[in-house]
């Protein structure tokens, strides 16, 4: 029994005693990065010390740890993909990626991972790259703490600032992105999650979702992007946590939700945009515990949506709650609180006694003809709105909240 552990630790001694630290710089013996890749052994560490570092295309092709001191510049000089990682259980921390090339056809990035597994990607500065980061048919990698900046002018001229494609099981955490296409992008990425992430003024969507299933995005802020969080052909998505704020635009939405099935959006805060949540081709969503707060639209949930339960979410100060471009309701709404209700509590028991039809008239006409803004708040449209609780003739007298709230749920 002795000998063998006492060969066990010799093995384990040999073995991590085998891993050596190379340092990279203008003062040490290796002063070029791709030297020192191809001097290093598997489970080396390669540390490279501040300056700048002008190489072209940097490809990690074994398993290595790559360490940046002091935030070493790799300058892509707008010409080439500026760091490739095309090895398993790669680390890359501590870099300032910058400058990668502009191409529509083989997508050049600050950092791009191929075809690879537990590879991470930990406190990095990416400037100016056409794609941010890329993971490419990958498996339990993890994406944390980096900083990701372009300067994107046209959605055509710029890429994604994460993309993700054909993946599973990835960590996206605590990224702050600025500047690209779309924030974040999962397009076939399942069973992963987007976690504490903040992604404002991009170009087209903060978030963009494209056949993506039992995935989960919590804690983020999407802030000031051009068309707001887009969750599209997927199911089995969780939506907790996040704020949605000022997605202003004709076609811009705090959450788009189109042909997806299947999910839970709960305790999130949409604030301040032309359309909170628009619904196309939904079914089997709940929505809970959810405030919408001065939007122009809190949701506008189109007839071809189904099965969706609307339960315990505060709406405040929008222009309007709701609106459909249909007559028949297949969706229920339950116990939400409505500023907008002035119904009464007789046995004071949080309740109102009387229903509440969330659905405007001046939303419906809206929806048909746009051009009836005109008139928002003139006496008429009071009027009528007024006449069309009490006796609904335009509205559908089913779209209707049975168990309207008299006090808001705690924000």
């Amino acid at each position: 029994m002795k000998t063998s552990s006492y060969l066990l630790f010799l093995f384990f001694v040999v073995h991590f005693s085998s891993a050596t630290t190379i340092p990279v710089g203008a003062n040490f013996p290796v002063k070029s990065i791709k030297k020192a890749i191809a001097l290093s052994k598997k489970g080396d560490t390669i540390i490279v010390n501040k300056g700048i570092y002008r190489e072209g295309n940097i490809i990690i092709n074994k398993k290595i740890v790559f360490l940046g001191k002091g935030f070493p510049i790799l300058d892509g000089q707008n010409r080439n993909e500026v760091l490739s990682v095309k090895a398993d259980s790669v680390i890359v921390k501590g870099f300032k990626l910058i400058n990668s090339g502009h191409a529509a056809l083989s997508d050049p990035c600050g950092i791009k991972v191929y075809n690879c597994t537990f590879v991470r990607v930990f406190n990095n500065i990416l400037d100016n790259n056409f794609f941010g980061i890329y993971l490419q048919n990958c498996n339990n990698c993890i994406v944390k703490g980096n900083e990701i900046r372009a300067y994107g002018k046209a959605e055509q001229l710029i890429g994604n600032g994460i993309h993700c494609w054909k993946s599973q099981n990835l960590q996206i955490i605590a990224n702050y992105i600025t500047g690209h296409r779309d924030g974040i992008y999962f397009e076939f990425v399942t069973n992963s999650v987007i976690w504490r992430n903040i992604s404002t003024q991009n170009i087209r969507y903060g978030l963009h979702f494209m056949f993506s299933n039992e995935d989960s995005y919590i804690t983020n802020v999407f802030k000031n992007n051009g068309a707001g969080v887009a969750v599209m052909f997927s199911r089995k998505v969780n939506m907790f946590n996040n704020t949605f704020e000022n997605n202003w635009g004709d076609s811009s939405y705090g959450l788009l939700l189109k042909e997806i099935s299947d999910g839970y959006i709960f305790n999130n805060k949409f604030i301040q945009n032309t359309s909170a949540i628009y619904m196309e081709g939904i079914s089997r969503i709940k929505i809970e515990k959810n405030d919408f707060i001065s939007n122009g639209w809190g949701i506008k949930i189109q007839a071809s949506c189904m099965d969706n339960e609307l339960v315990n979410n505060n709406f405040l100060k929008n222009t309007f709650d709701i609106s459909t471009n249909g007559s028949l309701v297949l969706n229920t709404f339950n116990s939400n609180y409505w500023d907008k209700y002035e119904g009464y509590d007789l046995d004071k028991n949080g309740v109102g006694d009387v229903p509440y039809h969330p659905l405007s008239l001046f939303a419906v006409l809206t929806e048909k003809t746009p051009s009836t803004m005109l008139l928002y708040r003139s006496f008429m449209i009071t009027l009528l709105d007024k006449s069309e609780k009490i006796l609904p003739s335009i509205t559908p007298d089913n779209f209707i909240d049975k168990t309207p709230l008299m006090k808001s749920l705690p924000l």
